[in-house]
């Protein structure tokens, strides 16, 4: 049995390779960069107004007095995508211009709908009355003010949102490379397990695939298949890894059959196969007989998570996460820092994943309160949970008001966090 950290060095050796595609930038939310995205042109294109209102010549309202305003004439009107050209423009000329409409020169600055006197009046003006001085730049939208030509706009291995999608799409950039989404095939395991909904005492409904199934679908994994191994299906599930030997699966992954009871049949299986990496029981619970191992010259990954539903949750979630995390060369996932509501004890020798509950304190602190029912069947207290306590191995008590590692229920919040 190795430790959790010695366990997540195998993972990042054991990392599967994924290969780059070009996709529609329309199409890349939540898909991983594969490159640095740079910024084509500058945005805005063009020097543009903030407000409606009227465009003016701030020079000419260097020596206005209140008590001696001076008419602009009003030549032309400007709206959002018209074309800003004009010609000859005279002294103490005025343009009604549009939120988001194009300004040139000489014209440098804006004055707000809201503060303008119309003269003769506002139902026939021809004129608009300034009577002080006018800075320079009021209400502007410089070119290149949001972004300049050749600036980041997202990094390598970094999470596209749909903000980045905007970006894009305003800068006129169609098309992004992206790491290709891994494959995931996954296995139940057991004569227990039932997909059926009236079940007898002695059965189990089949539920570690859905749940997994429904924590990735916001992340760029595919979910390719689930299905059900019986307790006699060793030369079955055999031919289903070489079957996926010959297909696009990344990683197989398998529910149960782990330990050492007679009918946990699956680390004999695997070890048929010439292996590149392997580790079998970590010390950690929940999900201590955990077994990982990379297939020798072949791109597929396997975990062999335990059977029970908890087991199964905190060992995908610290396990196949941070492996998923490497091989999409996404940045490190940080904990949090949180204040412990209630004592805690636990084995010195084990790292310790909690459900638990984070909240905030009066003075604005983090505080996790460890919940009860932490026993790897109990889903009570998982449906209660809103994140996971991390109690690392080399200490056994853990007091109230220390503070403590945490993560996020799912690694999508940290992710787009970083």
């Amino acid at each position: 049995m190795i430790t959790y950290k010695k366990a997540l060095d195998i993972l990042k050796k054991g990392k599967i390779k994924l290969k780059n595609e070009k996709i529609f930038s329309k199409n890349t939310t939540l898909r991983i960069s594969a490159e640095n995205i740079y910024s084509p042109e500058n945005y805005p294109s063009s020097d543009n107004t903030a407000f409606d209102g009227f465009a003016i010549n701030s020079k000419d309202t260097h020596k206005i007095k209140n008590n001696n305003p001076k008419k602009f004439r009003i030549i032309k009107t400007l709206a959002a995508g018209d074309n800003p050209s004009i010609k000859n423009v005279k002294k103490f000329s005025a343009i009604e211009i549009m939120t988001g409409a194009i300004i040139k020169k000489p014209f440098d600055t804006v004055i707000p709908i809201e503060q303008i006197e119309y003269f003769p009046n506002k139902e026939n003006a021809k004129y608009i009355l300034i009577r002080k001085k006018i800075k320079k730049y009021n209400y502007f939208r410089f070119a290149g003010s949001d972004y300049k030509k050749g600036q980041k706009i997202i990094g390598i291995g970094e999470i596209i949102q749909s903000s980045h999608v905007l970006a894009f799409k305003t800068l006129g950039i169609e098309k992004v490379l992206v790491k290709k989404k891994p494959v995931l095939a996954f296995y139940a395991t057991g004569n227990e397990i039932t997909d059926s909904k009236k079940i007898p005492i002695w059965k189990v409904r089949n539920s570690n695939g859905y749940y997994l199934n429904s924590l990735i679908n916001n992340l760029p994994i595919t979910f390719k298949f689930q299905k059900i191994l019986r307790d006699n299906n060793q030369k079955i599930f055999k031919k289903e890894i070489n079957k996926q030997f010959k297909s696009n699966t990344n990683i197989i992954i398998t529910s149960g059959a782990v330990s050492v009871g007679k009918f946990d049949f699956i680390p004999g299986i695997i070890k048929d196969f010439k292996l590149a990496y392997f580790f079998k029981g970590v010390a950690i619970r929940p999900g201590k007989p955990i077994l990982f191992t990379k297939f020798k010259n072949k791109n597929i990954a396997f975990f062999g998570l335990p059977g029970n539903p908890i087991s199964s949750a905190a060992c995908f979630r610290f396990f196949v996460f941070p492996f998923l995390f490497t091989s999409l060369n996404i940045k490190k996932e940080n904990p949090f820092k949180a204040k412990l509501k209630n004592n805690f004890i636990k084995k010195k020798n084990f790292t310790r994943f909690i459900k638990g509950k984070i909240s905030f304190s009066n003075k604005g602190l983090i505080e996790f309160e460890v919940l009860r029912g932490q026993e790897s069947f109990r889903i009570n207290s998982f449906t209660k949970a809103n994140s996971w306590g991390f109690f690392p191995s080399g200490k056994s008590k853990f007091k109230k008001g220390q503070f403590i590692d945490c993560f996020a229920a799912l690694p999508k919040d940290e992710m787009l966090i970083n």
